[in-house]
């Protein structure tokens, strides 16, 4: 993971507050200024502009996220035993991630929602993410009906759904407690059941 210095790390923490507070729409390099405790000439001088500075904010709390799968204990073994319970241990430190991130959820679900983001989408390196990819690989190999589903769209559906929920937590729409984390587990994995069987035994039920 890149290491950024402590005046650049704060100019993206204001940044990242500020849009929470403002919008991306509205957010001001004045304001973000303000937040940092640092003169609008400083920030010019780690970033060209806005656009530059919030798709930098987005890469770094995406870095972030992506971090969370690598100390996972994850052990594939419970994939034949509890499909769901194995989906589960993956998804739930991801979603307090966000629910314990205010700002940086927010502001991540906004820069997602904005007009910009699919053309910057498409361009983004995601390497970091590789330990997760590695994972979904293995669902993947020992649960091949997940290949039946549009995997666009469901990865879609789940980090979109994780983000919205997120998001009323933060708001206070939904308590912060267990019973919202199950819920919205259940929610976002209702139809998947179906798929998450190993190979060996679709093959059986088949006959």
């Amino acid at each position: 993971m890149t290491t950024l210095d402590d005046t650049k790390t704060r100019i993206i923490h204001a940044t990242i507050k500020a849009v929470r507070q403002y919008g991306l729409e509205g957010v001001r390099i004045q304001n973000v200024s303000k937040l940092a405790g640092i003169s609008s000439g400083a920030i010019y001088r780690h970033f060209e502009g806005k656009e530059q500075l919030l798709t930098e904010c987005f890469t770094y709390v995406d870095r972030q996220a992506a971090a969370i799968f690598e100390d996972l204990q994850f052990n594939p073994l419970v994939m034949l035993t509890d499909p769901m319970g194995a989906v589960k241990t993956l998804w739930l430190p991801y979603f307090r991630f966000w629910t314990s991130r205010p700002d940086e959820t927010v502001f991540y679900y906004r820069f997602r929602d904005s007009a910009a983001f699919p053309s910057y989408d498409r361009s983004r390196d995601v390497t970091y993410f590789g330990t997760f990819i590695g994972m979904v690989r293995i669902f993947k190999k020992v649960f091949p009906s997940l290949d039946r589903i549009n995997q666009d769209m469901l990865w879609l559906h789940v980090l979109t759904s994780t983000l919205l929920y997120a998001k009323y937590v933060v708001e206070g729409i939904l308590p912060n407690n267990e019973e919202t984390e199950e819920t919205v587990f259940r929610l976002l994995t209702t139809g998947l059941s179906g798929y998450l069987k190993p190979e060996r035994l679709s093959r059986l039920s088949r006959k």
